[in-house]
């Protein structure tokens, strides 16, 4: 089997540092395995991710030394397959529409937690989780505002034993893979779909790997928590599970990960002050130790 890795960022803003050493590793590994390497643009969000964001993206990408394979994957080119996965989802009566806000999520909220004294649980991400059982059947049902996934249901379907292999630092037996228990659930209700965008991250990059026959998935510890959620879907859905290494995270000088809303240390803008390739890689600390789990641990491949 060949391994086949992925950069998959958004372009609804300029790549930092944390996205270089993504990419990255993601190449190097690619390299070093005799594997293939892809970039994936995952652009649904029409409004932000702008064409002149992307030829900027792949200008930084190119840059930085990096090559890949072809074709160059587009997400708001695929927009229909993502809507297919979801009727077969809705077939199985695994999602509901709701027009629950926001504002309404967080009115509720609010007020079971005065009544009770007690807090509602949230995410892995810190949001509050759905409150279906706590909004008014107005809210749920009817509209088309967001499709829910029914996280009941698909554990009911999917079972309680997901997993997933994890080769990556949070692995206590690096490089050995390890088994790590899915928990969806902590996700809730989550939104597969809204009506001014007919798909999520979620769903779209779990069809995309497949579609892509990405056998590693290598990317932040911030997603970690994800891959739950990931893996639940692709066993509502009927797809392979890729391996998954969940690397370290840039941070700046507070420890908080680097973002791009906050414009932290842009390759654009490090470009123009002078830096070079091998500087990026010094700057994000790039070291052979990072590709330990895909050389040393072959038969994780």
């Amino acid at each position: 089997m060949t391994p086949v890795f992925r950069f998959a960022p958004s372009p609804n803003g300029a790549l930092h540092l944390g996205h270089a050493f993504s990419a990255i590793i993601n190449f190097e590994a690619a390299k070093r395995t005799c594997g293939r390497f892809y970039l994936r643009i995952e652009d649904i969000d029409t409004m932000r991710c702008t064409q002149d964001k992307i030829e900027q993206m792949l200008d930084d990408l190119g840059w930085l030394g990096l090559t890949w394979d072809q074709p160059v994957l587009r997400q708001s080119q695929r927009l229909s397959l993502y809507q297919d996965a979801l009727e077969v989802l809705r077939q199985k009566g695994l999602i509901y529409p709701s027009s629950a806000s926001r504002k309404d999520i967080q009115k509720a909220v609010l007020k079971w937690e005065t009544n009770t004294q007690k807090q509602w649980p949230r995410d892995p991400d810190g949001a509050h989780l759905f409150p279906r059982a706590l909004l008014p059947d107005t809210e749920i049902g009817k509209g088309t505002v967001a499709w829910r996934l029914d996280m009941h249901r698909a554990l009911e379907i999917a079972g309680s034993s997901l997993t997933w292999t994890e080769t990556g630092p949070k692995s206590q037996s690096y490089p050995k893979p390890e088994i790590i228990p899915a928990q969806p659930n902590a996700w809730g209700d989550v939104i597969l779909a809204r009506k001014d965008t007919p798909t999520s991250y979620h769903l779209s990059v779990v069809i995309d790997d497949a579609a892509q026959d990405i056998s590693h998935v290598v990317r932040g510890q911030d997603l970690f928590c994800a891959t739950s959620l990931h893996r639940l879907l692709q066993t509502l859905l009927d797809l392979p599970a890729p391996l998954y290494h969940h690397h370290r995270l840039l941070t700046d000088g507070s420890g908080q990960k680097l973002s791009k809303s906050r414009g932290d240390l842009g390759l654009a803008s490090l470009r123009t002050r002078g830096a070079s390739p091998q500087d990026i890689r010094q700057l994000v600390h790039w070291s052979e130790d990072d590709l330990k789990a895909f050389i040393i641990a072959p038969s994780g491949l």
